[in-house]
């Protein structure tokens, strides 16, 4: 039986009551509520399909009939009835265009990888998209995740975390500030108490328990500085490359040359800055090449996907739009040169060695990094206040972080001839 035939029967059996679509196009009203509204219904055991390219990457609640519509008035998402003529018309057109029916059917387990908010002074994108989604998910911390709990969640996210031990690389500026000797001295009684002798060491062992989430099928998703830092200390396994100020003894002679870029999971080839001085970690980050343009010129640009043969990187892109305002990061953009080949670009600035959004797999795994803090404040800076969503809630920034969130539930359906 052709797929769009057995789909069209499953609905005639399903019977006359009206399906309900979640719209993603520009008519949506609030497009981030809408991902909440498809992470609850697949909570609440209703089916649910994605329909990508289909109007913006809209959301089809096959069941759930009034609890849905309640719900959707709840959170403030636009929907459509649908059903019979119409619904086949939605079908029709996905089977004979550049979009496919994806069935979302699991509501993932949600861990995002971050610090007591008591020893931080910066917010996090993907925390405040769940948190406004009305998403569910747990906070974790390098013990947790020495113990084994990364086992329990099918996605993780990085926190704009510095996994190589050097503090954020905030001594240049801030090494005389409070919060930043606070910040160094809870790190290093962390890192002593689960026995470590320097921070650095502590937070390699997290990363490679990481990457080993990972390779056994895990989602990861990271933004900012944990992308580079995270492939940086991966790569620097058993190397001293942190400079005095951070763990006592100045980084080890020929600590370049003995990077095992073979660990990475995304970069290669990348030249180290170890002076504590200066605000970078590595040649990766283009931030510095960012800042000669200005805010109102500064957008990337999404690939477009062939839905019914690249469904994962379709999904991953799902917006309301191709080009994407840009924004900035301690980690921005990332050097084309320094990605990986197997490594699949999602959103790049043409004609630049300049790219935004990137995805690949490891072993069973596969992970997606997003360079950049805040989709919404351009030059986010340390004690800023945190983006208010409610003003931003047609955001494709967030959107890409949202369409994260729901790829472990979708299930590719096979194609039958």
């Amino acid at each position: 039986m052709p797929f769009i035939t057995l789909l069209l029967t499953v609905a005639m059996v399903a019977g006359a009551a009206a399906s309900t679509l979640v719209p993603m196009d520009l008519t949506q009203t609030d497009h981030l509520k809408a991902y909440g509204v498809a992470y609850w219904a697949i909570e609440k055991g209703y089916r649910v399909e994605w329909l990508l390219n289909y109007r913006g990457g809209s959301f089809h609640i096959l069941d759930g009939g009034t609890d849905v519509e309640s719900e959707c008035h709840y959170r403030g998402v636009l929907f459509e009835p649908t059903g019979g003529a119409a619904l086949q018309s939605i079908y029709t057109t996905i089977e004979s265009e550049n979009m496919e029916v994806v069935l979302l059917e699991k509501a993932p387990a949600v861990a995002l990888y971050a610090p007591d908010i008591n020893i931080q002074q910066w917010d996090d994108a993907v925390m405040l998209a769940l948190d406004y989604a009305e998403i569910p998910y747990t906070v974790i911390w390098d013990r947790e995740v020495q113990a084994g709990d990364l086992a329990d969640y099918d996605w993780v996210h990085l926190h704009h975390e510095d996994f190589t031990g050097q503090f954020g690389k905030f001594y240049g500026s801030y090494r005389n500030a409070e919060w930043y000797k606070q910040r160094q001295a809870d790190f290093e009684r962390l890192a002593a108490e689960a026995g470590f002798p320097s921070v650095a060491a502590h937070k390699s062992a997290t990363a490679q328990e990481i990457r080993e989430y990972v390779g056994r099928g895990g989602f990861l998703f990271a933004m900012c500085s944990a992308t580079d830092s995270y492939d940086i200390a991966i790569s620097a396994m058993g190397v001293d490359i942190v400079a005095e100020p951070f763990d006592g003894d100045p980084p080890e002679p020929g600590y370049q040359e003995r990077l095992d870029f073979s660990r990475c999971l995304a970069f290669t080839d990348f030249e180290l800055f170890t002076s504590p001085m200066v605000y970078e970690f590595s040649d990766i980050d283009m931030t510095e090449e960012v800042k000669t343009r200005s805010e109102e010129t500064d957008y990337f640009t999404l690939f477009d996907f062939a839905a019914k043969y690249d469904p994962v990187p379709a999904m991953l892109t799902q917006c309301h739009v191709d080009i994407v305002k840009g924004f900035m990061g301690q980690t921005t953009s990332f050097r084309r040169s320094l990605v990986k080949r197997h490594v699949q670009i999602l959103g790049d600035y043409p004609g630049r060695d300049e790219v935004k959004y990137i995805h690949g797999n490891f072993g069973r795994g596969t992970f997606t990094f997003l360079g950049g803090h805040d989709p919404e404040d351009y030059r986010h800076i340390v004690g800023d206040p945190p983006t208010i969503l409610s003003i931003h809630k047609n955001s494709p920034g967030f959107r890409l972080i949202l369409n994260n969130v729901l790829f472990p539930a979708a299930k590719k359906k096979e194609r039958k001839t």
